[in-house]
């Protein structure tokens, strides 16, 4: 485009500096690469910072180039910075959200306005792991930073990431900490360090293995109130645009932001773990367009509305069909000042009727593989991710389930389920899941949450059971925004393993429940859409040539001669070349889980990680393995880390950690 048709279009032309390099105070230098106008230093501009582990390089610039050039275009600076000991960054990383993390965060910050092509203001974004250290970031108050934009992400670590749920271990922490080990493994790009090779080598030594350090953490201690914005949620001072995804295991942040936050606003969509522009399942939304105005209002002064928008815009998914797949999602865009309808009570009746008379009394002791119907803990968009058809789950369950409904009801909310239970375990863990029941009799999980039995008066301290005495205990599920049409019911379910969503205790649980009510927040039905986005639009996007294929693969398999039952997930994502710098990259991740289902200790998780990464005649491979299982006492946990050079093993370390249960 030329500059006078830029210049038509109230457009910016825009520069590219892949390597521009920010030298902390004990002396790592960290690599950005920059989107800005090519005449910022005339007429400076806001930066807006996005501090990744992902790899800058060959990780992130699928979205990175779709979105920071249109909005560089636009008046601002997009810096997107590897952190320490990741991509062309120098030093070591230790863990997520350290300290030393946030420190570096606030130095990029202060160095950033201090520049001239930057007008002095600085906002802060990014998804996952992005959406959690700008929030974080922010409750440090760096004086520069005004605005945050935090997508995906989690105010409390303990409680909603993707360690502990309801006190549960979420088996995720042995797949995310796969993951690190796997992204974190490798090489920055040969073409911009020389010294590449010791780099690599110094980063592979120091490589942690994050499960070993998360599984020393059973309570909610120190280790977890650090990065937990809930902690104290004044000291945010920034103004904060909160986003999530109906789809993704974090939807409980923007809630709790918009609620505790004055001024904050939230945006809840039918998504997976993707920027709101490039997700799935639709529809998208003009992510850049409502980032432009929350940016100009913040950061440049300029008068869009934003602070008057409504607090929290929902998506309300009208029920849709159980499917593992991410189709469309038909729907309405709610937009109000509460977070939340009012709770309606349905009682657990008798004989499996909910919100009829009697008291419920249902033993229950499901196999330990209940729960393969509930789908991977947070979707990101590939292969058949989401939850099943949930009538193979509640076979394994206690069910109440309502009457056809004379009107269409909007849940919007955090469901609670209080349950009045007697456990014959000292330890155990229960899973409720609130589903819609289609007419036909097929089942759609709306929302489930889950409690470790230990956990139920507190994650700090945590106490056993007593043993054939009723207590009383509370479950909330997740949030959710959901349709369930005139004619369709409601049912609940519960369930004493959720499996491999969850480790399981050390003995199997039976329960007994002795009375219990659901508590469903519904909302006035939405008549017509109550708020409208712009289109999803960006720039062109990364430029690839394509070496091999992405590919999904997942499979349940059961052995009839042992009664193991093993679910596979196998995700190849593809090899590519860059067709601007070169760089190759691919990977290819590999999950098995298995058990008895008469047998809790009988759990097993297993990864393997591929890494690959070529320059020219240079061809580098990291290849990764963890695995864990448990007896009654102790975790076992143990990984391997290999690395490669033209095929040829020039690193290698084995890790093994054994780590008491403490009451989990």
């Amino acid at each position: 485009m030329s500059e006078q048709d830029l210049r038509e279009q109230g457009l910016r032309e825009v520069i590219e500096i892949p390597d521009m390099g920010i030298v902390m105070p004990d002396g790592v230098r960290l690599s950005a690469r920059v989107w800005m106008p090519a005449d910022a230093g005339e007429a400076p501009v806001p930066a807006v910072l996005e501090h990744l582990p992902y790899r800058k390089r060959d990780g992130t610039c699928g979205r990175d180039e779709i979105s920071h050039p249109w909005m560089a275009a636009r008046g601002y600076a997009m810096v997107r910075v590897d952190m320490r000991g990741n991509g062309d960054s120098y030093g070591h990383m230790e863990d997520e959200y350290t300290q030393q993390e946030l420190e570096d965060a606030c130095e990029v910050i202060d160095w950033l306005a201090a520049q001239d092509w930057c007008s002095g203001t600085v906002g802060m974004q990014g998804i996952s792991w992005g959406g959690f250290n700008c929030l974080q970031t922010a409750a440090l108050q760096p004086e520069p930073l005004k605005a945050v934009i935090s997508i995906c992400s989690t105010v409390d670590r303990f409680a909603d990431d993707i360690h502990y749920k309801g006190g549960c271990l979420l088996n995720e922490n042995l797949a995310w900490s796969s993951t690190m080990w796997a992204y974190s493994s490798r090489p920055p790009d040969p073409a911009l360090r020389e010294d590449w090779r010791e780099i690599w080598m110094e980063r592979l030594q120091n490589e942690p293995f994050l499960i070993a350090n998360w599984l020393k953490h059973q309570r909610r201690d120190a280790f977890w109130q650090h990065g937990s914005v809930c902690e104290d949620y004044s000291r945010i001072k920034a103004k904060v645009l909160a986003i999530g995804g109906w789809a993704d295991g974090y939807k409980n942040a923007v809630p709790a932001l918009v609620e505790n936050i004055e001024g904050a606003k939230g945006i809840s969509g039918p998504w997976v773990h993707l920027y709101p522009h490039i997700a799935v399942p639709e529809p998208r939304i003009g992510f850049l367009q409502e980032a432009k105005r929350w940016w100009d209002k913040w950061l440049k002064g300029i008068e869009t509305g934003v602070e008057t928008d409504p607090a929290f815009r929902g998506y309300v998914m009208e029920g849709y069909r159980p499917s593992r797949f991410n189709a469309p999602r038909e729907g309405v865009w709610i937009a109000d000042g509460a977070t939340a309808g009012a709770f309606c009570d349905y009682r657990l009746g008798a004989a499996g009727q909910l919100g009829a008379a009697g008291e419920a009394h249902v033993q229950i002791a499901s196999p330990q593989h209940c729960g393969l119907g509930g789908g991977e803990y947070y979707a990101i968009g590939r292969g058949p991710e989401l939850s099943d058809d949930q009538r193979g789950d509640d076979l394994y369950s206690a069910v109440w389930t309502g009457a056809a409904l004379a009107r269409s009801v909007d849940i919007v909310g955090r469901p609670k389920l209080r349950l009045r239970v007697a456990s014959e375990t000292a330890q155990g863990q229960i899973c409720v899941r609130l589903n819609h029941v289609h007419p036909d009799g097929a089942r759609t999980r709306v929302s489930f949450g889950v409690l470790n039995l230990t956990h139920r008066n507190s994650s700090a301290t945590p106490e056993e059971m007593p043993l054939g005495e009723a207590v009383e205990i509370a479950i909330e599920l997740d949030h959710i925004a959901y349709r369930v049409p005139e004619g369709h019911r409601i049912s609940v379910a519960i369930s004493t393993a959720y499996w491999p969503l969850i480790w399981p205790s050390p003995e199997a649980g039976r329960l007994t429940v002795l009375g219990g009510s659901l508590g469903l927040p519904e909302r006035a039905l939405a008549q017509a859409e109550e708020w409208s986005f712009e289109e999803a639009t960006g720039a062109a996007g990364w430029q690839t040539e394509e070496l091999r294929a992405p590919r999904n693969e997942k499979r349940q398999e059961i052995d009839h001669e042992t009664g193991l039952i093993t679910l596979i997930i196998n995700d190849d994502f593809g090899k590519r070349r860059d067709r601007g710098h070169g760089l190759v990259s691919g990977g290819v991740s590999r999950e098995t889980w298995v058990i008895h289902p008469d047998d809790p200790l009988s759990a097993r998780g297993r990864t393997h990680w591929s890494e690959e990464t070529e320059r020219d005649d240079i061809i580098l491979r990291t290849e990764t393995y963890a695995e864990m299982k448990s007896d009654r006492d102790n975790f076992y946990v143990s990984g391997r880390l290999e690395a490669y050079e033209n095929n040829v093993l020039i690193y290698a370390r084995d890790v093994e950690e054994t780590i008491a249960r403490d009451l989990m």
